[in-house]
């Protein structure tokens, strides 16, 4: 662990002792030098074992993305410990999981009655977004919106891997396989993903999400200096990875229509 991020883990929890200091001066009354070198050396304890787990997650994804060839900026932070990040609900997934198949299915084949007929058939009119609906409801979206929102299967593949229906999540230098997530979802049905799902822990979660960051990051630092994109990676599907590990893990406890791609 650097110096200055130890500083700054023992900064944060010195300051969180200070602050409950009086409370728990006010509770024990006179608390004997011992208790409260006892409550100090737990706070710090704490903060200094959520430090080791982000730095130690960094660390690890740093030496795949060297394996990879992909370009390491040992600057960027560590991210959240898993207890700091938000826990999203099987059946959460699910709706995001369907609603983003039927959007990027309509996106595709711009069949309003093929779309009708999936939201009925998986029972999803209320799985969808703002933004969703209004893409639904437009008789004639441009191309460009029709581009932006096909690109939406990538979401579903990575929803599929952490819902357990996926052994992996591939390197990302390809485009996923639409017919075998069609598959898979047309044969299991609104029921079939829910009663099979297993949402992954957040730790695999959280590895992914590193993973897809720091990735990223060097994929916006590539075309910023006008090179090839490095390692083979393919913007779009690093992109739609990003985005969604983000939202599954809770980034800022954004919405997934304000989702960011922090980097």
């Amino acid at each position: 662990m650097g110096m200055l991020e130890k500083r700054h883990f023992l900064i944060f929890a010195l300051t969180l002792f200070a602050a409950i200091l009086p409370t728990a001066a006010a509770e024990t009354h006179h608390a004997s030098a011992d208790q409260l070198d006892m409550r100090r050396e737990t706070i710090l304890a704490a903060a200094d074992a959520q430090s080791i787990e982000a730095l130690t997650r960094r660390e690890r994804t740093n030496e795949i993305l060297a394996l990879h060839g992909i370009p390491v900026n040992e600057a960027l932070p560590a991210r959240n410990a898993v207890e700091d990040t938000t826990r999203r609900s099987r059946d959460e997934v699910v709706d995001r999981l369907i609603a983003l198949t039927i959007t990027a299915v309509h996106a595709s084949e711009a069949d309003e009655a093929l779309t009708l007929s999936l939201i009925e058939q998986f029972r999803a009119d209320t799985f969808f977004t703002e933004a969703e609906q209004a893409f639904l409801a437009d008789p004639d979206p441009d191309m460009a919106l029709r581009a932006q929102y096909s690109w939406q299967f990538e979401n579903v593949e990575v929803l599929l891997w952490a819902l357990g229906f996926r052994d992996m999540l591939l390197y990302p230098s390809n485009e996923c396989d639409v017919d075998a997530i069609a598959n898979t979802i047309l044969t299991l049905g609104n029921d079939g993903l829910r009663s099979r799902a297993r949402l992954r822990s957040q730790a695999e979660l959280m590895d992914q999400a590193d993973f897809v960051y720091r990735t990223h990051w060097a994929v916006r630092q590539a075309q910023l200096e006008r090179e090839a994109v490095p390692a083979g990676l393919l913007w779009d599907v690093v992109y739609e990875r990003h985005y969604t590990l983000n939202w599954l893990i809770g980034y800022m406890d954004q919405s997934w229509d304000e989702v960011s791609t922090d980097t």
